[in-house]
């Protein structure tokens, strides 16, 4: 397994209004120690530019989408978009692709059909476009997908997932890929204010196939999934509590087989606020 590494998923990155305060808390954030930023790329046809902007303004941190969908944007554009953050800064910028959800993708009446063969049509976009596979990073659930990261790509992203999850995902990727799950977090002790808030959150993804149908191979029904999460699903898929508890939650991801955790905190919804605090808190005990 590659040095353990820690880092952070927040929608802040793409939701601040402000490029300076995003550049601010990124730069706490590599001070902190922290190794990566990720963060949505959302739904245009080109990779933000904040991703550049957060690279131009710091000075180590690694940044990466988490992810940029292949139905929006062309493996030309986003090929184009890494060569240049790689000449500028590099080793810090990891392109990030996903295959996104059928809900999201036919929005703007797109057809969302096999989406595994379209992965492996982008990558060979990606490929003709002379994009490494060491440069790219799968979001990937299921055996397919987490091949297709082990083969052609520099390893796995896996998003809403448990420690079981993470470590099926480090069998099917071998001893040689990073492996960085998303791991959302409620830092707060009140066990029924923190699942509130990790039901804000986990009531939106197990309306998404894609995340309960990957749930359900682990055992988890229809009655996990009603009413945002039953308990024992939300304890399982967000840690919570102090930020020792909440540590000891996500040294399970990595005793499971992770290099890299990319915590998520969770505030409400709230995008154009960092979480800053936690992530401080968080830091002393991981990093």
């Amino acid at each position: 397994m590659a040095q353990r590494l820690v880092s952070v998923w927040q929608p802040f990155f793409l939701g601040s209004e402000s490029t300076e305060a995003a550049i601010e808390a990124a730069s706490e954030l590599e001070q902190l120690g922290y190794s990566r930023i990720w963060f949505s790329a959302g739904f245009g046809e080109n990779v933000p530019a904040r991703f550049r902007d957060l690279l131009d303004g710091t000075r180590t941190i690694g940044v990466a989408p988490g992810i940029v969908s292949i139905w929006h944007s062309s493996p030309a554009e986003v090929a184009a978009f890494t060569a240049d953050a790689e000449r500028a800064h590099p080793g810090r910028f990891l392109l990030g692709l996903g295959a996104s959800h059928a809900v999201l993708v036919e929005q703007d009446g797109t057809d969302y059909r096999k989406p595994y063969s379209k992965m492996v049509e982008y990558l060979d976009g990606l490929d003709a476009a002379a994009l490494a596979p060491e440069q790219r990073i799968l979001a990937a659930l299921g055996p397919k997908m987490l091949t297709l990261s082990r083969d052609r790509a520099a390893g796995a992203h896996p998003y809403f997932t448990t420690p079981e999850h993470t470590a099926e995902a480090r069998t099917a990727l071998g001893p040689d890929r990073l492996l960085a799950p998303e791991v959302a977090v409620v830092v707060e002790a009140d066990p029924a204010a923190a699942r509130a808030t990790a039901r804000q959150y986990t009531t939106g993804y197990l309306s998404l196939p894609n995340y309960t149908n990957n749930l359900r191979r682990f055992g988890w029904t229809d009655e996990d999934f009603a009413d945002g999460g039953s308990d024992r699903l939300v304890d399982a898929v967000i840690p919570w509590g102090t930020p020792e508890q909440v540590a000891a939650g996500i040294e399970k991801h990595y005793r499971a087989g992770a290099d890299e955790v990319a915590i998520q905190v969770l505030n409400g919804g709230d995008a154009k606020t960092f979480p800053a605090e936690a992530f401080r808190a968080l830091a002393t005990i991981l990093i």
